[in-house]
């Protein structure tokens, strides 16, 4: 087995049956346990949730940067916590592939909430089990949906920046690529749409959604001149809009709300509602809040499985952006 330890796992992710995929989500999966820690760190949760709520009551918007990173270390190579490496003699961060940089943001908070477990377990929680259920931790305190943490993912000891940016989709993807890309990591169409709602918190910069704005059709014309105002058609490349203009900081269902009145932000959000194969799966959730959690809470659990180290793979991580 590779240095990442799920070489045949990330072939899996690549290949283009279906049965593959199968196989690979299964193996995957089999390894997690929600009680991995019960005996060897049974202060790592209570620390984690702690760690989490303070730096969400400090910044609202951290709630949705941290599920962001749980997402961005996932599609690359699996649940490895290999996006959290810095630029080392050995490593190129996938924190610079042009879907992460300078948009990325709460490693910071990572590193603390590391910290923490560290004192009171040293060495025993991995920086990719950390990550996982950060994300969930944060979904919970904004009003989101919660659910149980599968555990005992390790970390890896290499990133891959080339594969971050082949597998990491982007605010310009259609509707064709974002579905192939989701079904790479074993993800469905439904799985997809219920994790885009993730958008129904946070901010989005204003490169990625300046051609929404200003070239799209498929845009209210309204919404489109409000966000030209913070975003012009030159320069504010890094000016910020709320992904959702009615309750940003809210974790709900109004994302797609906005999204049967054409007011989504980028480009990768309005296409889930454009008169093509998700557009039912949409009206579902803008009706139905609890049915959007379900799917959502459903979604993370899964794709928390996509190829995890486990066993005596990789490594567990002294500090989340230094191989050991």
């Amino acid at each position: 087995m590779s240095s990442k330890g799920c070489s045949f796992h990330i072939t899996t992710c690549f290949a283009a049956t279906v049965l593959l995929l199968l196989l690979s989500t299964f193996s995957c999966e089999a390894q997690l346990t929600p009680n991995y820690y019960d005996y060897a760190c049974p202060q790592a949760l209570s620390t984690i949730r702690a760690a989490v709520r303070a730096a969400i009551a400090k910044e609202r918007r951290m709630a949705a940067s941290l599920i962001r990173l749980h997402f961005h270390d996932c599609f690359v190579q699996g649940c490895d916590a290999s996006l959290l490496l810095d630029d080392a003699p050995n490593i190129v961060s996938e924190k610079n592939a042009f879907q992460s940089f300078k948009s990325l943001r709460g490693f910071e908070v990572i590193d603390s909430v590391k910290s923490a477990v560290e004192e009171v377990c040293p060495g025993v929680v991995s920086c990719a089990d950390i990550l996982a259920v950060v994300a969930r931790d944060s979904s919970e305190y904004v009003g989101g949906p919660t659910w149980t943490v599968k555990l005992g993912r390790r970390d890896s000891t290499t990133a891959n920046k080339d594969l971050a940016r082949a597998n990491l989709p982007n605010a310009t993807n259609d509707l064709d690529a974002l579905v192939s890309i989701f079904a790479r990591q074993g993800l469905s169409v439904k799985d997809m749409v219920a994790l885009s709602g993730a958008h129904t918190i946070g901010l989005a910069r204003c490169v990625s959604f300046r051609d929404h704005i200003y070239n799209d059709t498929d845009i209210d014309a309204g919404f489109a001149s409000t966000r030209r105002w913070r975003c012009p058609s030159a320069g504010g490349d890094c000016n910020l809009a709320p992904l959702d203009l009615v309750t940003p900081y809210s974790f709900d269902n109004n994302y797609y709300k906005n999204l049967l009145q054409e007011k989504g932000l980028l480009h990768s959000d309005q296409v889930l509602f454009n008169g093509g194969a998700t557009d039912d799966i949409v009206r579902v959730y803008s009706a139905n809040q609890a049915a959007f959690y379900a799917d959502f809470a459903a979604a993370m659990v899964k794709m928390g499985d996509i190829c995890p180290l486990t066993g005596a793979a990789g490594e567990i991580r002294k500090v989340c952006r230094l191989v050991n």
